[in-house]
């Protein structure tokens, strides 16, 4: 039963990731009326994309920090450091990177960059989350 639970938490923080990063966001740039209005929906998406990862992060140390349960994952250790990896990316991006394009959008500063080295980092957890759910869901012999 515990092994599921972790399973449906890894494919939730994937699953939203995916949704969010490739179908919503992309769309809102398509059909909302301007790129600031649109740029303003995706912060605030990006930001409850955020603690759902942390809650769905934490919840999945939780669950693999149980070293006489072989049955979830035998190599939880190892598994761990990337659902470790995906929040402090999550954070990262959250608590530093978004304060920036915040901050270059109002003074004028290289937006570019920032918008670049935030896709990158969304892109590194969801890479995170994708190896995670592959570790989670591949065939033991």
């Amino acid at each position: 039963m515990k092994a599921r639970f972790v399973v449906l938490l890894s494919a939730l923080w994937w699953g939203s990731l995916s949704g969010l990063g490739f179908v919503v966001v992309p769309l809102l740039f398509t059909h909302l009326g301007s790129p600031a209005e649109a740029g303003a929906m995706a912060a605030k998406l990006f930001t409850a994309q955020t603690w759902l990862s942390v809650a769905c992060g934490m919840m999945l140390l939780v669950l693999l920090n149980k070293r006489d349960d072989v049955e979830v994952v035998p190599e939880s250790r190892a598994t761990m450091a990337w659902v470790v990896a995906g929040m402090l990316l999550a954070l990262l991006v959250e608590f530093g990177v978004a304060v920036q394009i915040v901050s270059a959008r109002s003074t004028g500063g290289n937006l570019r960059l920032w918008h670049g080295v935030g896709s990158a980092m969304y892109l590194g957890q969801w890479f995170c989350a994708s190896l995670l759910l592959w570790r989670l869901t591949r065939e033991r012999p």
